[in-house]
């Protein structure tokens, strides 16, 4: 069973940094498309970044430039550097990758299969 592990959240100053990470096990065919949503009080879940696996990322409008998401191969891992925050970026964060799958439509285009539990991320002005 793939196990998602979020950390890193916490509370922060407007203009303050948090990184948030995504530990991954028993992750077994290679790299998965993986992303990192955000659920604020009262909005949808919005995927924030996502990276793929030929490494390329995405980032919505309100954090490009402020938000770098990145991975590692071993240990399996995600991470979110957070710079700049903003009250708005308050929110539970949550890690998404899709199937542990050899075929990669499902592993690299397919649906986001295991989420972790979130971490909440508190940013006051």
């Amino acid at each position: 069973q793939v196990h998602l592990a979020e950390s890193g959240g916490g509370s922060v100053q407007a203009g303050g940094s948090l990184k948030l990470s995504c530990k991954a096990s028993r992750l077994e065919i290679g790299r998965n498309y993986m992303a990192w949503f955000r659920q604020s009080p009262g909005r949808e879940r919005e995927k924030v970044a996502h990276i793929d696996c030929e490494l390329r990322r995405f980032y919505t409008d309100t954090v490009q430039g402020r938000f770098t998401i990145s991975q590692l191969d071993y240990p399996r891992e995600l991470y979110l550097q957070m710079d700049n925050v903003k009250p708005e970026d308050s929110g539970t964060y949550y890690c998404a990758f899709s199937e542990d799958s050899a075929d990669y439509d499902k592993r690299c285009l397919g649906e986001f299969r295991y989420w972790g539990q979130g971490t909440q991320v508190s940013v006051s002005s």
